[in-house]
């Protein structure tokens, strides 16, 4: 339970680590929260030469507007996001999903950045991401700085499109009018434990139709999963204000449920996990119409 031996550094500027990064871009890892890298170096699951800490960069942490868009820094822990202002439908959903991830220690010092740069299918920032086509904005001393849709960003468990030398800097959310309608809901054993399946949702409603639906799927396969079965179900039809009990869900549900192809493992098999996706989106949907 302690990591092999490693170099640790503190760079003090953005131009630094990028240049810390492009002198080892293989060996190196990147400490900013550490709730999910530190452990695995415990487990020597990860064992970089160099340990990369940035947590004295500046401008790399909190949240500003820019126009249509939200900008969330990569350093900014997952409670600064819990305990955003706004009554809009994109902090809303924000709050909603900080709220399932781990426990209150974890909340403390982790960050979305990392979160999303480890790239668990399961995580609440990469739903959230892939559900409103993110951009992630990387930079490194080669290429300088580039933007990373979502759909292309999560590449598979653990894996994203990002090169070695690449540092996360900040991703790029799309701001919802009061017409959108979001939820989140996932299914853990205990709370704080990873989700078995989680769903996001997405509406836009006018005058009680969805004219745009958006739905993702967590814990189903090696990426965060976009149900384009239920959407395309969801687009045209009027909500009931009790959606959870209406046929309309139901069919949603039923879609998402029998387009996802989901592992079977010590967490459960693929029926039950289906049968979670029918749950989860159904409470997501309840919870977007009760706002």
């Amino acid at each position: 339970m302690k990591p092999s031996s490693f170099e640790y550094v503190r760079p003090e500027s953005l131009a630094e680590t990028l240049d810390l990064l492009h002198q080892d871009p293989e060996e190196s890892k990147v400490l900013a929260g550490g709730q999910s890298l530190v452990p695995m170096m415990n487990f020597r699951l990860a064992r970089p030469s160099r340990l990369i800490d940035i947590n004295r960069v500046p401008g790399l942490a909190g949240t500003r507007v820019e126009g249509d868009r939200l900008v969330i820094g990569t350093r900014t822990r997952h409670l600064a996001v819990q305990n955003m202002s706004g009554a809009d439908p994109l902090a809303r959903l924000l709050r909603s999903a900080a709220a399932h991830v781990g426990h209150l220690p974890i909340r403390t010092r982790g960050t979305f950045g990392g979160s999303l740069a480890h790239s668990d299918a399961a995580s609440e920032w990469c739903l959230i991401a892939r559900l409103l086509d993110a951009t992630m904005v990387v930079e490194s001393r080669a290429r300088g700085r580039r933007e990373i849709p979502a759909a292309d960003f999560f590449l598979s468990i653990f894996t994203t499109a990002m090169e070695p030398d690449e540092l996360l800097v900040e991703v790029s959310l799309p701001r919802l009018g009061d017409e959108h309608r979001t939820g989140f809901a996932e299914f853990a054993r205990r709370a704080g434990d990873f989700a078995i399946v989680a769903v996001t949702t997405d509406l836009a409603v006018e005058k009680g139709v969805v004219t745009h639906a958006r739905v993702c799927i967590g814990g189903v396969a090696d990426t965060p999963f976009r149900s384009g079965a239920a959407e395309a179900t969801l687009v045209g039809q009027r909500l009931d204000d009790d959606i959870a009990t209406s046929p309309l869900a139901r069919a949603a549900a039923e879609a998402a449920a029998s387009e996802v192809d989901p592992p079977s493992d010590a967490h459960g098999d693929a029926p039950y996990r289906r049968d979670l996706v029918r749950a989860m989106l159904t409470s997501s949907l309840a919870q977007g119409v009760a706002r």
